[in-house]
């Protein structure tokens, strides 16, 4: 099918409502589909290590199926019904993937950051009720296992812990060093322990249970900030096979190799890739357990292409900013296109990638609360740069702003308001767990509930959408969402501040990372290096860390007294951008930014004496847009 217009997604939406479409009804019979379809085909390969010669694993979609059956027997035996949680705390591995989809057959999967502190991960194995956690065995340069330990103290409901050792993926001497240098994890929980490759090992290879034909919850993926509680989204089959129908549909076919270094923790690497392969039959690949924060990874990652004979790409920006500071020295003759999510691509980047290499870049969107994919630039059609694209088929996107009396109200085109989304990923009314999360998530339009994604945007004239800003105050690092609200508290909780916004500044590489500006307690003396370190220690995550603390002589507050961050934003794109410049030896200057309602914050640059390609060159890195004046 072409995918080139906005109505050719109109025309397939068109063709027949969607519940009409003959697709299956789960998981487990869109994976049974394929397995008879492709049973000798290529579905998952694996690496530990990232050379293009190290070790590497491959399951063919009979294997995968067969595998997917056992270890979902594994959990029906140890007491998972359909609605019980079996959580992930795991990197990338074939048993991620293995148990990650055996999961949402016997149960509800919920995968779960292994980035994040023990504290969060019990409160989200609290918060889901979990039974059964699968993760890592002891193994070295990693404390998954010691955390996961650590987090099924505080998770009462858990009752088993199953293993998975990475030391089968080595190879001699390598594996016989790892048992005199694996660290010891203090059993302080009440869970039984099981190795998970053994205990799917005696499981038959077929259901030993009923696939109920049912629109069920099969996944729970949590989002939102770095502390406390992250809110958990509910994905049903029907959204999960929609994921899978749309890279099936318009993206892959049973012929194409992707090279996935993303997290399967995360809603973009299982579902527009894992789940859309399982529709598709396409081959993945997974390198390395951290993906592209792997070591080597950068380094040999065109290598790797080469040797799988990649055809699609998945990437996000910052992970394209670093693969361009690698020579390309593979042959890519096999790859077409990469799929770029997380967040929009700068200008230069897009161009400096296309040149390098040749590959058509995908750039689209998507949600947790979605689940997932919205839009992207059509892969037949117009990209334009800096958008991200045109609605998938059977997806409506709405610019909603409050209207006369409160109500909703249709922006019209090219006018920014927050962008809304129906689908068939959109639980109408139950998109989180808990209820109380779920009110005034939602605009009612007809029938439809369609849910307030928080993100500014504007629909062009072609129905490309644009996003400009966030109405919700996160802070996006790199496609990880950080709550501006834990860097505050920490600030504030200093005996000389008295006031403290935290924002995202702008940053080559990340998008955005945390920076913070505060205003002094009358006779308060702290520096902003103080200040600095003092965040450090009360702030519980790495990633949260702001990279920049200011001390002002007053904030930008509202009429009532709350911080306006906007003024601070604007003051931020300036500093960072000018010190840009400044390093890269070029004489122009931002004089101003200004808010623009097609674009959101434009920095206003003076050239003094530079071209515009000597200073789109500087700037074009960043993804806030700039013009001269």
């Amino acid at each position: 099918m072409t995918f080139a217009t906005l109505q050719d997604s109109i025309d397939l939406t068109n063709e027949m409502p969607w519940d009409q479409r003959e697709l299956p009804t789960t998981v487990y019979e869109m994976l049974a589909n394929t397995a008879q379809k492709f049973g000798n085909r290529p579905a998952l390969s694996y690496q530990l290590l990232s050379g293009p010669e190290d070790k590497a694993e491959t399951l063919t979609w009979q294997e995968f199926h067969d595998k997917v059956c056992q270890a979902a027997n594994l959990f029906r035996s140890l007491k998972v019904e359909k609605d019980d949680v079996v959580a992930l705390v795991m990197p990338n591995t074939t048993e991620t993937a293995i148990a990650l989809i055996g999961a949402m057959v016997a149960g509800i999967a919920n995968p779960i950051n292994p980035l994040l502190e023990p504290e969060q991960i019990g409160a989200i194995l609290r918060e889901t009720k979990a039974k059964v956690v699968v993760t890592l065995h002891a193994f070295p340069k990693t404390d998954i296992a010691q955390k996961t330990a650590e987090a099924v103290q505080h998770a009462p409901g858990v009752n088993t812990i199953v293993t998975v050792d990475l030391n089968r993926y080595l190879t001699p001497p390598k594996s016989w060093i790892v048992p005199f240098i694996r660290p010891k994890v203090e059993k302080d929980h009440h869970a039984d322990v099981l190795r998970f490759n053994a205990e799917i090992a005696k499981q038959p290879k077929t259901l030993s249970f009923e696939d109920v034909k049912e629109d069920r919850v099969a996944a729970y993926f949590h989002t939102g900030g770095t502390t406390g509680m992250p809110k958990v989204a509910q994905h049903k089959n029907s959204g999960i096979i929609y994921q899978g129908w749309i890279g099936h549909e318009l993206l892959y076919t049973e012929n194409d190799s992707v090279m996935c270094p993303l997290p399967l923790f995360h809603v973009f690497a299982c579902h527009v890739i894992l789940v859309a392969m399982i529709k598709s039959g396409a081959h993945v690949v997974f390198p390395t357990p951290a993906g592209y924060r792997g070591e080597g990874v950068f380094d040999n990652f065109w290598k790797l292409c080469e040797r799988w004979k990649t055809t699609f790409i998945i990437t996000v920006p910052t992970a394209v900013s670093a693969l361009m500071q690698k020579p390309v020295d593979a042959d890519l003759s096999t790859v077409k296109n990469a799929f770029s999510g997380s967040a929009p691509m700068p200008l230069e980047l897009f161009n400096r990638f296309t040149g390098s290499t040749g590959i058509n870049i995908i750039e689209g969107y998507g949600l947790t609360e979605a689940t997932v994919l919205v839009s992207c630039n059509p892969i037949d059609g117009e990209k334009k740069v800096g958008s991200v694209g045109i609605p998938f088929p059977y997806t409506d996107v709405r610019i909603m702003h409050a209207g006369e009396n409160g109500e909703p109200a249709e922006c019209a085109t090219d006018v920014v308001g927050e962008i809304c989304v129906f689908n068939p990923g959109v639980l109408q009314g139950n998109t989180y767990t808990e209820e109380a999360k779920n009110r005034d998530l939602y605009h009612t339009l007809g029938n439809n509930m369609y849910l307030r994604t928080g993100d500014l945007g504007r629909i062009d004239a072609d129905g490309y959408i644009w996003i400009t800003g966030r109405a919700k105050d996160l802070i996006i690092r790199g496609g990880h969402n950080i709550d501006p609200a834990e860097i505050e508290d920490a600030l504030l909780a200093h005996k000389d501040v008295a006031f403290a916004g935290a924002i995202g500044q702008p940053d080559a590489h990340a998008g955005e990372v945390p920076c913070a500006y505060v205003e002094l307690v009358e006779g308060g003396s702290a520096t902003p290096e103080d200040l600095m370190e003092h965040a450090k220690v009360h702030i519980h995550e790495r990633a949260a860390y702001p990279k920049h603390v200011e001390v002002l002589g007053e904030l930008p507050k509202t009429a009532v007294g709350k911080v306006f961050k906007p003024d601070l934003r604007k003051m931020a794109i300036t500093r960072v951008y000018n010190a840009t410049l400044q390093e890269a030896g070029c004489p122009a200057r931002v004089t101003s930014v200004i808010d623009d309602k097609k674009r959101g914050l434009v920095a206003h640059v003076r050239p003094e004496g530079a071209s515009e390609a000597e200073i789109g060159k500087v700037l074009g890195a960043f993804t806030r847009p700039w013009e001269l004046i």
